[in-house]
């Protein structure tokens, strides 16, 4: 079940769809397109674009949280050579759903938001790279933009004002490491996906070694919003540095699971509520509040939490990609560790040796402990080689991979520790 609706106001990227009205007349009948056209009528100066999205408080929505105003303001100006602008659209973070439903119910919202960032950056070429395991969605967003170049929304001097932009899909192959910037981009030139050392950023070296702006499929397609209603009013819909709306995709044991869109910093138990609740009536036990990736919370810490950055943080773990798999009591948290190492496991890209091996080596260790083998020196040995991962590789897969598994110690080391005394479940017996 995907829920197209929030309790406290009427969402935006979600507002009034039903999976058959994502076509442009449905979306211009929605006011899609307005803010562009407004834009580029009225000749709005790209800083006072940048200055409304700064204002805004949005922030990166595919994990990283990056303040997208200043991201944007990264972009040189005066540069003679070619600029460009990619959506992240491989969404792979075990959890997370959010952008495949963008991509299913609201394509035009993407391409609009492209177009504003574009603008305000100076870019004349946009990618939008496409998980390769969606292909329909994929297939629809070439659908839209085939549209919106028929009406002479992408392409050269639009709308007769000499602005050009030419919008592309790109499909991935299903890589995890691939949805990293830098990987992303050694993808789309054929080579292996692999991170790059940074610096250089990509902002002054990315795609084609030209200067290159990445952001995810939830924050481009917030900008016309942002650009309609104004930066402080969106602002305004959440918190204190977690400004505007955020998409959870609810995962796990619930009733309901699903896509909600609602205010930052929502508290954790009305998201529960509105996904309806716990499954059978079971109690919780533990929410991983931001993907697959974010330290595991126990469920009364969660439960006097807030779904903003802040708050979350405080909590001990991360708001990530929004990603929220709820586990009730039944759940056994070796087990589902083990789940979890072996996903990082195999998508590791084996560029740096911490991250290569130490993934193995966890993954290994937990593995022998599910299955009764376990030592009593094992769990320190996991935790010390979770350590010796995180911090230690080029980008943060692995932290991704050390993080959760430092974090199921630190709440349910007994579950740990039965499993090897006593060569059983401290749960399912």
């Amino acid at each position: 079940m995907t829920c197209l609706h929030g309790r406290h106001l009427q969402p935006l990227l979600f507002a009034g769809l039903n999976g058959e009205n994502w076509r442009l007349a449905d979306y211009t009948a929605r006011g899609g397109y307005d803010v562009f056209r407004q834009i580029l009528k009225d000749g709005m100066s790209p800083d006072d674009i940048i200055s409304e999205i700064t204002v805004s408080l949005l922030r990166g929505r595919g994990g990283a949280a990056f303040p997208t105003g200043v991201k944007w303001g990264f972009m040189p100006r005066n540069y003679d050579g070619q600029k460009y602008l990619i959506c992240n659209a491989d969404e792979s973070e075990p959890g997370t759903f959010k952008d495949r439903d963008i991509l299913r119910y609201n394509p035009h919202a993407i391409i609009e938001g492209m177009l504003i960032a574009a603008y305000a950056m100076g870019v004349s070429v946009g990618y939008n790279y496409i998980h390769g395991e969606i292909w329909a969605e994929y297939e629809r967003f070439e659908e839209a933009i085939d549209e919106a170049r028929a009406a002479g929304l992408v392409g050269k001097n639009l709308l007769g004002t000499g602005f050009s932009f030419e919008l592309y899909a790109v499909h991935g192959f299903g890589a995890y490491i691939c949805g990293e910037e830098t990987a992303l981009l050694e993808s789309m030139e054929g080579k292996r996906g692999q991170p790059r050392f940074k610096p250089p950023f990509p902002a002054t070296y990315g795609l084609y070694g030209q200067p290159t702006t990445v952001n995810n499929v939830e924050t481009l397609a917030s900008v016309p919003f942002i650009m309609k209603m104004g930066g402080k009013a969106y602002a305004a819909l959440g918190r204190t540095n977690s400004g505007g709306m955020k998409i959870f995709s609810v995962s796990g044991d619930v009733t309901y699971p699903g896509n909600y869109e609602v205010p930052m910093g929502t508290p954790f138990a009305e998201l529960l509520e509105m996904a309806g609740g716990m499954r059978d009536d079971r109690r919780l036990k533990a929410v991983i509040p931001g993907g697959a990736s974010s330290p595991v919370v126990p469920g009364n810490i969660m439960m006097g939490t807030d779904m903003d950055y802040d708050s979350i943080a405080g909590a001990g773990s991360m708001l990530g990609s929004g990603g929220v798999i709820v586990l009730n009591e039944t759940r056994c948290m070796v087990a589902a560790l083990l789940r979890l190492s072996a996903f990082f496991y195999d998508e590791s890209c084996g560029q740096c040796t911490p991250c290569r091996e130490g993934t193995g080596w966890m993954y290994r260790i937990i593995q022998r402990i599910e299955h009764g083998q376990g030592r009593p020196e094992d769990i320190d040995l996991l935790d010390s080689v979770a350590g010796n991962i995180q911090g230690r590789t080029i980008c943060a897969l692995g932290d991704a991979a050390a993080m959760p598994v430092r974090s199921f110690l630190k709440h349910f080391r007994e579950e740990f520790e039965h499993h090897i005394t006593y060569r059983r479940c401290l749960v399912l017996g």
